[in-house]
């Protein structure tokens, strides 16, 4: 079983404790819509290939490169990476150069005899350069935890950068299939209007020979605008997802050149699920909760050690000169050294609601968890039921769209017969079209759930890697 490297973040020295423990999860053996010996076949870093699309291709390379969302949190990645070097800081001594000139004038008697005398006085010079360290023992592990805290901080923040290039990836990738669901739609309308309006020339034509009434007219009349009035919102639904592209890849809607195509074009490549514990480890919102659960553990240990004695080590040492120049020859050698113990007595409460604070946080994240790998079950678990009922639902109505099709070209062929009256063609020929209509919108359904099942699974984040 492979787990997050964060759970390697482990206490070592004079510490004070509580040591990291990932705390006791009810993981179950399988999926409910997989078999116990499902393989895992997991999502590649570029999953989005598999649909064969060069265009989504290129539009998420776009976003991964542009993405605001993205861009900050690279940018948060690198304040936690500056934070590890702050907090890293006291582990090691600190030294300092230092240099000093001190002119003082002296004068001899008092204010009148200095005044008559003219001179009675004499100038002293005093020229000074040397090195002052100072150090933090740290006997009880206070900077020491700081440090780890920040060290575990700032993988959760790598995380949280998959975490979201994860969703900016799946984001654009559900736009463009909306779009395309939508041109799909839009054909189909069109296909629909355009045999209407045929038929409609047709009754027409027959109402001049007399073999039609104004009222099959009529009825033809109302199911053509019936159907142009659908063509408006089917292309405000392809020029709003083309529109909010834009967004996802940094780029002003009015620069974004994208054609589209068709869903029907499109494969629908499947991974495996595989075992729901293997999914610990390729959910990156799970790295993260878990790296902040080791990030408070440190915090509760830094606060616990406040509770003892601070102490500081200073030495300094350097060359003392009444004149500059003698400050490269033997100079006068200066050195001290110093040591200092700060031990807190009474700080009217202020340590322990800190150590309670720093527990009462980490008994807070550590619901969130818990509620984090729940949360990676159930959408493994609503992702492949929803691809399950929507892969047996488009095959259904891919099936009732036949019989539809059928029985629009029967009654077309029967109504040129006369054996049949327009009312019985206009309830076939909308019969087909919504069909056609549902048979798209399932198959964006069934796109949607494959997609919201690569999330699901971490998409094609790899802990290790991603945490090197």
């Amino acid at each position: 079983m492979r787990w997050l490297p964060v759970a390697a973040l482990a206490l070592a020295g004079c510490t004070l404790g509580p040591s990291y423990e990932r705390p006791d999860l009810d993981i179950p053996p399988a999926y409910r819509a997989t078999a116990d010996s499902a393989a895992a076949a997991w999502p590649a870093p570029d999953w989005w290939r598999n649909f064969h699309a060069p265009e989504l291709d290129r539009l998420i390379e776009r976003a991964r490169a542009y993405n605001n969302d993205i861009a900050a949190a690279v940018a948060r990645v690198v304040q936690a990476d500056a934070q590890v070097r702050i907090s890293g800081a006291p582990l090691l001594p600190s030294v300092n150069g230092t240099a000093g000139y001190t002119y003082q004038r002296i004068g001899l008697g008092n204010d009148r005899s200095l005044a008559s005398s003219g001179h009675t006085y004499f100038d002293s010079h005093n020229y000074n350069i040397g090195l002052q360290a100072s150090y933090d023992l740290d006997l009880f592990g206070k900077n020491r935890a700081l440090a780890e805290s920040a060290v575990a901080s700032l993988i959760a923040s790598r995380f949280d950068q998959q975490t979201v290039a994860l969703a900016v990836v799946t984001s654009v990738a559900s736009t463009y299939f909306q779009m395309l669901s939508g041109q799909d739609r839009l054909r189909i309308a069109e296909n629909n209007l355009r045999d209407a309006e045929h038929i409609l020339a047709a009754y027409r034509a027959r109402v001049v020979a007399g073999t039609a009434s104004a009222l099959d007219v009529s009825q033809q009349e109302a199911l053509v605008a019936g159907t142009r009035a659908t063509l408006p919102s089917l292309r405000n639904t392809i020029d709003q997802n083309r529109i909010a592209l834009g967004i996802l890849v940094g780029l002003p809607p009015e620069r974004l050149d994208v054609s589209g195509g068709s869903l029907d074009d499109l494969p629908l490549p499947v991974p495996a699920a595989g075992v729901p514990s293997e999914l610990l480890g390729r959910r990156p919102d799970v790295g993260n909760a878990e790296a902040q659960l080791v990030a408070q553990n440190a915090n509760i240990r830094s606060a616990r050690a406040q509770f003892f004695p601070d102490i500081s080590l200073t030495a300094s040492g350097g060359l003392s000169s009444a004149a500059l120049s003698a400050l490269t020859g033997p100079g006068t050698l200066i050195a001290e050294v110093t040591a200092s113990l700060v031990q807190p007595i009474f700080d009217n409460g202020l340590r322990r609601g800190q150590l309670d604070l720093a527990k009462g946080r980490y008994v807070e994240l550590v619901a969130d968890y818990r509620k984090a790998v729940l949360q990676a079950f159930t959408d493994v678990e609503q992702a492949l039921a929803a691809l399950q009922y929507t892969t047996e639902q488009e095959a259904l109505e891919r099936t009732a769209v036949d019989v539809a099709r059928r029985s629009a070209a029967i009654a077309q062929a029967q109504l040129q017969a006369g054996t049949i009256d327009i009312i019985t063609l206009l309830n076939t020929q909308q019969t087909l079209f919504t069909d056609l209509d549902q048979a798209a919108q399932i198959r964006l359904a069934r796109f949607q759930a494959l997609l919201n099942l690569y999330k699901a699974l971490g998409g094609g984040f790899d802990t290790l890697a991603g945490t090197a």
